[in-house]
């Protein structure tokens, strides 16, 4: 795996300014130092948000490297309030209705933001999930619950947390498989331009060689012609 120094580090944050000042989207600083520097966007991504927090830490790496940190800060995000949450739901779901897209919708509300439509995009799936766990609950009619009520909502509700922690731990297996073959190719990668730069050390030594033996030669056929011509001198 290719080390990040301190050139290319600057390069990257310099990047992202650039992409701040104009207005566009951070993925386009990502992608590009991605493609300048033989990297994948999204370990890009990572490292640059890792960095941040690094930098922030480390008052003195960032001031020789001349970053502002000002430029860089991570956006906080502030909590829909319930009012915000009924208000864009409804949004959303008058244009899905009109045959527009959820993705479509939330692009139309954030105002072209992308992060802000991921957001929403995310929000509007969480309590649309939420609004139809209701379905899935026994609703029990009479004032009190019997010991049996008690026994079957508690059996359900276990169930339930262990389905959920089933998707959580297969969800994260996936995703460190798939960090996993990324690193793995990543290296497979950097071990090849290895062996490409070795095998011309290689050759130019090769040629080094052969160079030199023929100096060499051409030395010694010299020194045999300057001894034969003092031979005959005498």
């Amino acid at each position: 795996m290719n080390i990040w120094n301190d050139n290319e580090v600057k390069s990257l944050f310099e990047e992202v300014e650039r992409v701040k000042s104009a207005g566009r989207p951070l993925r386009e600083a990502f992608n590009k130092h991605a493609e300048k520097f033989d990297r994948k966007a999204n370990s890009v991504r990572n490292y640059y948000y890792h960095e941040v927090d690094n930098l922030e830490k480390d008052k003195g790496r960032c001031k020789r490297l001349n970053i502002d940190l000002k430029k860089h800060s991570k956006n906080k995000l502030v909590p829909f309030t319930k009012e915000q949450e009924e208000s864009f739901m409804k949004e959303i779901k008058a244009l899905t209705e009109s045959g527009v897209s959820v993705r479509s919708a939330c692009f139309k509300l954030s105002g072209g933001d992308m992060t802000k439509m991921t957001r929403l995009q995310n929000k509007y799936q969480n309590l649309k999930s939420q609004k139809e766990m209701p379905n899935n609950i026994i609703k029990f009619k009479q004032k009190f619950l019997t010991d049996n009520d008690i026994n079957s909502l508690f059996l359900g509700l276990v169930k339930l947390v262990k389905k959920n922690t089933q998707d959580t731990i297969e969800a994260r297996v996936r995703q460190e498989k798939e960090n996993s073959a990324s690193l793995l190719k990543e290296a497979y990668l950097e071990l090849s331009k290895k062996d490409k730069e070795l095998f011309s050390v290689k050759e130019n030594l090769k040629s080094l060689k052969l160079e030199n033996e023929r100096l060499n030669l051409r030395l010694k056929k010299m020194l045999l012609s300057k001894t034969h011509l003092k031979e005959t001198n005498a």
